[in-house]
């Protein structure tokens, strides 16, 4: 099979196709331009996973330049991960979100529409999508109501009921992956957990107080590995129904705050470090419980979550260390 990844060099992509190749499918990447930044995600997927992928070049912006690719290779299948994903970010930056994930999406769903009409397409969406969701509620299923309460979860909701309403109407595979909290290797610093390894790292490294700066360690939250999340994308795209939402997450609950005490732990660090609320770090709206009911994708593919959180997250603390340079030794301010 040949698989097109939107978003490959963004966190999820690189471990989707280091999951497509490891099954012996042909990997195509999406990427803006040539410029080298292909090679940013050599510090996920090792040289023989690498050299296997074909970078295409294209813009999400520029439909032309999508439905050119789309005219010259032919696809099994889409995941389209690419996105502004960063929820802070799409309350600073609400006009760019929107322009990204909603323009964005369109452009390159129609350009396959347009070239090949019949290709599986993979829409991430979002838990953001239902919003705050009440506690009392337990935990959310497909059926929920769509209620986002930051632009990044409205700019998904919008194309979420989009290209299920495509599928269902023109009687087509597409549908919608609903990734609740993942993380792991390659997660970028400006979301919590990797915010809180990273300065573990700094500090286990001395290049940092035992300071560690943080938003709100209440939240809850069921919290995955990337690479559990992954394959269930790719559970999905062999088996999901088109028109249908499913949500990905599992059964293990914590809260910010108890995660970051786990990876304290992993470095002995009890004790040693204490920690400081960062305004900058909080959302204007913060969701207090998210907690998903996956049995849609159970029942669809048999997937469920097997990486302990353990694993994950000092695969993360490690995927740190080796990000920070070895020549990067300033002095600890004193």
């Amino acid at each position: 099979m040949r698989y097109l990844i939107t978003g490959i060099t963004g966190f999820a992509g690189p471990h989707l196709a280091n999951l497509l190749i490891g099954k012996g499918h042909e990997v195509y990447g999406l990427v803006r331009s040539s410029n080298g930044r292909e090679n940013d995600i050599r510090d996920i997927v090792p040289d023989v996973n690498f050299s296997k992928i074909r970078f295409v070049y294209g813009d999400l912006l520029d439909r032309k330049s999508l439905v050119k690719i789309f005219g010259s290779t032919v696809f099994n299948g889409v995941f389209h991960l690419a996105a502004q994903s960063h929820p802070p970010t799409s309350f600073n930056d609400p006009e760019g979100t929107m322009h990204t994930n909603v323009i964005g999406t369109l452009n390159l769903f129609e350009a396959m529409f347009e070239k090949q009409p019949d290709c599986r397409f993979m829409f991430c969406s979002t838990s953001e999508v239902y919003g705050n969701v009440p506690k009392k509620a337990g935990k959310i299923n497909e059926s929920f109501p769509i209620s986002p309460v930051n632009p990044y979860g409205v700019s998904k909701a919008c194309l979420d009921l989009y290209i299920r309403e495509r599928a269902i109407s023109l009687n087509k595979p597409y549908f919608v992956s609903r990734a609740f909290s993942h993380t792991g290797p390659r997660r970028g610093n400006m979301f919590s957990i990797s915010s809180d390894a990273i300065q573990i790292s700094r500090i286990t490294k001395g290049l940092q107080k035992p300071v560690i700066k943080v938003g709100n360690l209440k939240s809850v939250r069921s919290i995955i590995d990337v690479r559990d999340c992954v394959k269930a994308y790719y559970a999905l795209m062999q088996k999901a129904k088109g028109g249908e939402a499913y949500n990905v997450g599992g059964d293990a609950i914590y809260s910010i705050g108890e995660i970051l005490d786990i990876m304290i732990n992993l470095r002995n660090l009890k004790g040693k470090v204490r920690t400081e609320i960062d305004q900058k770090l909080w959302r204007p709206i913060d969701i207090d419980v998210q907690i998903p009911d996956f049995r849609k994708l159970y029942k669809a593919t048999n997937w469920t979550p097997k990486i302990p959180i353990e694993q994950t997250l000092s695969d993360l603390l490690n995927y740190w260390d080796n990000k920070i340079e070895a020549t990067d030794k300033n002095p600890m301010t004193k």
